[in-house]
């Protein structure tokens, strides 16, 4: 792997990543996005509480359709084992099962160690906990809460998984419609008041990163992946 891919793939990324969390902090911007799209002060509550399109479509609908296709990655990766088509594909069927595994499951973690309230918990926003900035100190007494990163947008960005094994321009597609699915789910959920911009950032970064590493030991940067060469000869057959 060469200078220019950890430049665009690790610095950069990460670099926008800091600036926009400085920037969240600095201005505000978690509260103040609530306040502007999702929280309706005049009837008290969340623009996507309680709706048919947040919580059943994406909230419900979402989780179960990411979990469809880790599943479906899964039975690819076992099938390679008894299926003789389907052995070139071991090593990237691997790669997008534990990717999904592994990002999500962090951020999964993660939520329930950094004692961050939701959004829907806050005074002012229907609760009665106190605001704590992030990574403030958080009184002892309040109850302990599971809210950062958020874990259902992490799901949506998990896709992101197949940008690593397939070719432009596949992966560039791929890319688009992990980014997409991941923001959709962050909307969704900070329209629920389950979370705040911050939340869904961090998550989208996590998973980038755990996917990024697992992608520098599993695959093999540079060479045409197994499943592009596949789908190659299935549509030139």
């Amino acid at each position: 792997m060469t200078r220019r891919f950890w430049i665009s793939h690790a610095v950069l990324p990460g670099a926008a990543y800091l600036l926009l969390m400085l920037a969240i902090v600095v201005f505000d911007a978690d509260r103040n996005l609530a306040n502007a799209f999702f929280y309706d002060a005049g009837t008290g509550g969340w623009i996507g509480a309680h709706t048919e399109w947040a919580e059943t479509w994406i909230h419900t609908g979402g989780r179960d359709f990411v979990r469809a296709i880790a599943l479906g990655t899964a039975v690819a990766l076992t099938g390679s084992y008894f299926v003789d088509r389907l052995r070139p594909l071991r090593r990237e069927t691997a790669f997008l099962a534990l990717a999904i595994v592994l990002s999500t499951g962090l951020v999964g973690l993660l939520k329930h160690l950094t004692n961050v309230d939701c959004p829907w918990n806050l005074a002012g926003y229907g609760g009665a906990n106190p605001y704590v900035m992030l990574f403030g100190d958080r009184p002892d007494v309040l109850p302990t809460a599971a809210c950062f990163p958020g874990a259902h947008s992490s799901s949506g960005f998990a896709l992101v998984c197949f940008y690593f094994v397939l070719r432009s321009p596949w992966r560039w597609a791929a890319l688009t419609a992990g980014l997409a699915f991941g923001a959709l789910f962050a909307f969704g959920q900070e329209a629920r008041g389950a979370h705040f911009l911050s939340h869904d950032l961090t998550s989208a970064a996590l998973v980038w990163g755990v996917q990024l590493t697992l992608s520098t030991s599993m695959l093999r940067h540079g060479s045409e992946p197994a499943i592009d060469s596949t789908l190659q000869h299935r549509l030139t057959a």
